[in-house]
């Protein structure tokens, strides 16, 4: 054999062995546990009981404004769907509504509210499973006079119950 068949040779035939080499991922087809599948927990979807009082509120009274006693203010009220709550906010007489949807960690919703990093603003979050804050929507009122909502992060829940940030 030439040297230049026996180079094409060792080319053809290294791929064909790195493909075909043992996995240290796969498990031995003997290996039960690897087909069992996580079953997963989920909150019931609809409420027994929907509370008619706030879950969670916010409240920040309007400096220039001592007469009326106006303020910023959000409320988190729930909905018939477990994991739907009603966003209700408002800014002197300027009111507005909103629908929020968390992802269903398996255990009842832990909503929290946050001031937010500008004047008049809250994040609205919640606490994972490890406890962990994680921030959701903000809530604000505007330069441009404009009360508002915008979501800051999307969440999914993937298999084995982590929360993935997207």
């Amino acid at each position: 054999m030439n040297n230049r068949s026996s180079f094409f040779l060792l080319i053809f035939l290294v791929p064909i062995f790195s493909c075909h080499s043992p996995s240290a991922e796969t498990p031995p087809s003997g290996d039960s546990t690897h087909n069992k599948s996580v079953e997963a927990v989920h909150n019931p979807e609809y409420r027994q009981e929907v509370k008619k009082e706030a879950v969670a509120d916010y409240k920040e009274d309007i400096e220039s404004d001592r007469l009326n006693r106006w303020s910023f203010s959000v409320h988190l009220y729930e909905t018939h769907r477990t994991m739907d709550y009603r966003v209700r906010m408002q800014y002197e007489e300027l009111q507005g509504e909103d629908t929020i949807h968390l992802p269903d960690l398996g255990t009842p919703p832990r909503l929290v509210l946050k001031k937010g990093s500008d004047k008049y603003s809250c994040i609205i979050g919640f606490l994972d499973n490890d406890n962990a804050f994680r921030e959701y929507k903000l809530v604000y009122f505007s330069k441009q006079q404009e009360l508002g909502i915008h979501t800051l992060r999307h969440y999914s829940v993937t298999q084995g119950y982590k929360l993935v940030s997207q």
